[in-house]
């Protein structure tokens, strides 16, 4: 959340190792999104209503300027779930370090809805009929609830008679996140903005596959409903914020730039011996602007404008040609720690490899493992080789393909880690999504991020969005590399690559 001038980041943390457990809500300030400053924890456990655990939850800025957190509290050995809350021990404190857990909660008993499925409470908006509102993520069965809250007060809360919406055959719904995108501008809009050209989102965290999807759609706020539009669907066949190592995130209004920023946490793929051994695990991804494309069809996102205060030394290319085979190094940054935008181009579609109807059954994913890097096609792959080794035993290729189905071209992006490493034990997945991406120009950009041991990466300007974890043996530090690379029969142009070594916050957590 933003306050008084600071940011305020709140994160499941064990303080005791590397492994989950003994979850605590850390907290860390910045005055950029860049630089951290590590608190004490917020709340961790010490009442009857959360001794076994203090899970996830969100802010509210309540009237006055008083922050509020809701958080699920863990009360037995059963893992029944509850709502509390807690509120600052100093409101002039302006790091609001300590917080204070009041003894009238629970604010929000399991009533009614399955006790050990109920949890991660959404910031609260406030209606123009004087109630506050929430969600509470849970299962019935096997049919994902957001299950919906009100109150007056914000102390006393009613469950209302029907979900704000449910979708069957998904499960588990974590960590939802419901608010409003402007269908007008980039700018965000704070959670309580009802009226104006709008729509709304509604993000999940699918605990069966430990993925992120999200809906658009129209909030009927008199009848307290969330109708998803034709073009978005719920589950696994539904649109992601990030197509790789990317959960349990949330977003949150930036009013001091009028914008909407997204955190998301990217675990580690690696061993949890592995995580022991390095004494830490888990990551932030870089935070992220997020709006409404002007299809109306999806979200964009992209690494916020602070990240570009890191940028040092810069290389850049142009008019570049790429022909089948073709790997040409970007030399001069740091491979390892880099910052990389490059718009690729080419002259015809006509060599585009035609699209199976038998793939419409799988997956990009899928796709990806089939149609790999080292695969030659027709327009594509072509990308980038991160954090590749001097002889190509190891790389982490970001990359594109262009498809000729019957009446369009299907644009697939791929992230795939299976030839990152030499070590066989990490988790090493071909990550990927389709691109909805209008080719008349015969140009894709892509953005990648790479800091060691994450690539994150951003097609078409944001929207589609793929994070991996890799854990090289070889292309490490000064030995990594950083190609360009085309595997297909029609030639690519790089018409314009920059490239940056990015610098070390100077506070990090």
């Amino acid at each position: 959340m933003y306050y008084n001038g600071l940011y305020h980041l709140f994160y499941q943390y064990n303080p005791k190792g590397a492994v989950w457990g003994n979850i605590v809500w850390a907290h860390s300030v910045s005055t950029d999104l860049i630089n951290w400053k590590p608190l004490e924890p917020a709340i961790y456990p010490s009442k009857p209503f959360d001794q076994y655990g203090c899970w996830s939850g969100s802010a509210t800025i309540l009237p006055g300027n008083r922050p509020i957190i809701m958080y699920t509290g863990i009360i037995d050995e059963n893992n029944t779930q509850v709502q509390n809350y807690a509120v600052p021990a100093n409101y002039s404190d302006p790091y609001l370090k300590e917080w204070v857990k009041p003894n009238n909660n629970p604010l929000v008993f399991p009533v009614g809805v399955n006790k050990t499925a109920f949890r991660d409470p959404t910031t609260a908006w406030w209606g123009q009929d004087g109630h506050w509102r929430l969600v509470v993520g849970s299962r019935r069965k096997h049919r994902g609830m957001a299950y919906l809250y009100r109150s007056k007060d914000f102390m006393k809360w009613t469950k209302a008679q029907h979900p704000l919406h449910s979708s069957a055959k998904t499960g588990m719904w974590e960590c939802p996140d419901f608010y409003p995108v402007s269908m007008d501008s980039k700018n965000g809009l704070d959670t309580s903005v009802e009226n104006g050209n709008i729509k709304h989102v509604l993000k999940v965290s699918l605990d069966e596959t430990r993925y992120e999807y999200y809906t658009l759609g129209t909030y009927f706020r008199n009848k307290d409903k969330y109708i998803p539009d034709n073009t978005s669907v719920d589950g696994w066949a539904g649109l992601r914020y990030d197509y790789g190592n990317f959960y349990a995130s949330k977003t949150f209004f930036d009013p001091s730039q009028n914008r909407r920023i997204l955190w998301g946490w990217s675990n580690e793929s690696d061993t949890a011996q592995e995580d022991v051994k390095k004494g830490w695990a888990g990551i932030q991804a870089i935070p992220r602007k997020i709006w409404l494309d002007t299809s109306g069809k999806q979200l964009i996102q992209w690494p916020i404008q602070e990240l570009e205060t890191l940028r040092g030394k810069e290389v850049h290319l142009s008019n570049q040609k790429l022909n089948l085979g073709d790997h040409m190094e970007i030399k001069g940054i740091t491979a390892a720690q880099a910052d990389v935008e490059v718009i690729f181009s080419f002259t015809s579609l006509d060599k585009a490899e035609q699209f199976d109807s038998s793939w419409a059954d799988i997956d990009a994913q899928q796709l990806c493992s089939l149609k790999g890097s080292t695969v030659q096609g027709g327009v594509g792959p072509f990308g980038l080789l991160t954090l590749a080794s001097e002889h190509l035993e190891e790389f982490t290729p970001v990359f594109f393909r262009v498809f000729k189905a019957t009446d369009k071209h299907v644009v697939l992006m791929c992230s795939d880690a299976s030839s990152s490493s030499l070590n066989k034990k990490p988790y090493k997945p071909s990550f990927a999504g389709f691109m909805n991406v209008d080719l008349t120009d015969k140009k894709l950009s892509l953005r990648s991020l790479i800091d060691h041991s994450v690539v994150e990466s951003f097609g078409g300007g944001g929207k589609t969005c793929i994070t991996s974890r890799v854990y090289p043996t070889l292309a490490v530090s000064t030995n990594a590399h950083l190609y360009a690379f085309n595997n297909g029969s029609e030639t690519i142009s790089i018409e314009n690559l920059s490239a940056w070594s990015m610098e070390k916050p100077l506070q990090m957590n």
